[in-house]
């Protein structure tokens, strides 16, 4: 009779762990419920804007920053917020580790799990700038030293100041940027972009000048980078390009003269007013190929990959001189008499005589 009363009482007992391990699990969900709901519904974005979008508020995030130094750079730009309930939000958001640098345009009045989500996407401002095929040096300078977001730190060195800077042995900063478009955040250094564009041109020629065809009359990666921009500025129609090539390379193969309009101009630099005269070709200077055999002694502009391609790869042909049509395209000739006629045809504008 007693280990039956025994039995109930232990079964009682067992029994009566239910309810609160229901209630226990409920305080729980609730607890988490609760922190979730204000982690998504507490604003620390301010009301109001800092930004040109008056829709945002712009804060900035450090590189290499970790969770509290995130806080803190956010709490100083004006954010409502504590770095112990923002640690414990981003770790309960599993993003602690997610977190990424760079400029953000937070929705005004935005809660605090919304700002980690979009910081940990990486959903922030980023700016570009774009070097175009043909453009100069000095146009790639004024270009970088007038972006507004970079922040200026190289405006007014000398090329050789900038070579220096970016640990670049070469005797000129002209051709070695490589053309393309940089997204970079906004107050990035604009050392950045060089940086980035000369080494993008590196990998580009040193690709090109491992694959180049034989026979060549190249003897450096230099040399091709000077006579690819060559190419770059005379090529009207991307279809001549190869022609171009070959023409450029027929004629140094053969010591002759390039005679090439482009180099001309640019031995005249900046102040060349766009109107190209005798006089510019008969005064002599290290970028007059009319009077000079072989390349010049730096390139010209920024060539593009399909320059530095056409450059190591030139079509077949014999091909030694060429003439705008005025469609952009050229007509090819390979004898002075053939390009004479063309000029005649094309430049002159004067009909061939009929027989």
């Amino acid at each position: 009779m007693r280990k039956k009363i025994q039995g109930r009482s232990l079964f009682h007992r067992k029994k009566s762990k239910a309810p609160k391990l229901l209630s226990y699990t409920l305080a729980l969900i609730g607890f988490v419920v609760t922190i979730y709901a204000a982690i998504f519904l507490w604003p620390v974005v301010p009301s109001y804007s800092n930004a040109q979008n008056d829709l945002a508020y712009k804060v900035k995030i450090a590189p290499q920053s970790g969770l509290a130094s995130i806080s803190e750079q956010l709490k100083e730009q004006g954010l409502i917020l504590s770095s112990l309930p923002f640690q414990i939000s981003a770790r309960a958001l599993f993003v602690g580790s997610k977190l990424k640098p760079g400029t953000y345009l937070l929705p005004k009045g935005a809660s605090l799990g919304k700002v980690l989500l979009q910081i940990a996407r990486g959903d922030r401002v980023r700016e570009s700038i774009a070097i175009i095929p043909g453009m100069t040096i000095w146009q790639v300078r004024n270009l970088i030293d007038s972006h507004p977001a970079l922040i200026h730190q190289t405006k007014g060195i000398s090329s050789k100041a900038l070579l220096q800077a970016l640990k670049l042995n070469y005797s000129s900063d002209e051709g070695i940027f490589y053309p393309d478009t940089y997204v970079f955040d906004p107050d990035e250094i604009d050392i950045n972009i060089y940086q980035r564009a000369s080494q993008a041109m590196q990998r580009q020629l040193d690709l090109a000048w491992q694959q180049r065809s034989p026979g060549l009359p190249l003897n450096s990666p230099y040399d091709l980078l000077i006579l690819s921009s060559i190419i770059e500025k005379e090529t009207g129609k991307s279809s001549d390009r190869d022609l171009i090539a070959a023409v450029f390379v027929n004629r140094l193969n053969k010591g002759m003269m390039l005679q090439t309009d482009p180099t001309v101009i640019y031995g005249i630099g900046p102040r060349f007013d766009g109107n190209l005269r005798k006089a510019d070709l008969r005064k002599d200077s290290p970028y007059n190929t009319y009077m000079r055999k072989g390349l010049p002694p730096t390139p010209i502009a920024m060539p593009s990959k399909e320059s530095l391609l056409s450059a190591t790869h030139p079509a077949q042909s014999k091909a030694l001189y060429f003439v705008a049509k005025g469609d952009g395209s050229s007509h090819f000739s390979d004898t002075l008499n053939e390009h004479e006629s063309a000029v005649d045809r094309y430049q002159r504008k004067l009909m061939p005589k009929s027989d």
